[in-house]
Order: C-alpha cells, then structure tokens, then sequence
C-alpha cells in the first residue's frame, strides 16, 4: 500500500522520480527482507521437514511473498532497479541464500554420514569456499 501512495506522490518526471529513489529502497527492503524469509521458510518445510502444502499457514507463509511480489512490481513500473540503492546487494543475498539451501538440500539428500578426523574448521572453510564458486559462477552467468 505505502508503494502505491509513493507511486502516486512521486509524479511522472523523471527528476521527481530520481528524488524518490531512497524512499523506494526502503520499500523494497522493507518487502523483500519478510518475503525473502518466507521463501526461505516454505523451501525449508517443503524440501527439509516435508510439510503439506495444506498445513501452510497463510499469513506467515505466503502473504509476505505476495507482498514482497506486488512492491518489486510497483516499484519497476516507476523506477528500473538499477537505480534502486542497493538492489544489487539483495539480489546477491538471494542468490546466496538459494545457493547456501541448495547444497544442504543436496547434503541431505546423499545421506552421508562420514566418521572423519578432519577438523571442523576445514569443513567450514570448504563449505564457504564452495558458497564463493557458486556465487562467482552465478555472477559470470547471469
């Protein structure tokens, strides 16, 4: 709603858009933080815990992805969003954030259970290591 009203208070010049541009960051944060959450939470249940889709709680679940889908929408209709400040650095997060669930998705999956003398510390600078190749790979490609 507050997206709209900036919509319609911002004008349709170009300069009274560009004025506006940090108000529209804090829109699109202030969406797309609840419904990057609620993706995040409904690949969890779906893929980890195997929730129905008919146990869903609507408010939690999918209302934040609606949200955060209509304000990336309105927000695009007056504003590219390589004008949007810090765009650029949400979308990595996403991209991070599917990557990081993809591999524990892929972990989980191959049920490994390994008995190893390697400190954990290795494995963790593994698993960064392989978060880094990914979104390296992920900006190269796209």
């Amino acid at each position: 709603m507050l997206t709209f009203l900036v919509n319609l208070w911002s004008g349709e010049t170009t300069e009274a858009i560009w004025t506006w541009r940090y108000a529209y960051a804090v829109l699109v944060y202030a969406a797309c933080i609840p419904g990057v959450f609620a993706l995040t939470l409904n690949l969890y249940l779906f893929l980890f815990e195997r929730q129905s889709v008919w146990a869903m709680n609507l408010v939690l679940q999918v209302l934040p992805i609606l949200t955060m889908i209509a304000t990336l929408w309105l927000v695009r209709q007056k504003l590219p969003f390589i004008y949007v400040p810090g765009f650029g650095r949400l979308a990595s997060f996403l991209t991070l954030i599917a990557a990081l669930i993809g591999i524990l998705w892929f972990v989980d999956r191959l049920r490994l259970v390994a008995f190893t003398y390697v400190p954990f510390g290795y494995l963790v600078v593994g698993f960064v290591g392989t978060l880094l190749l990914i979104r390296f790979a992920w900006s190269r490609i796209f």
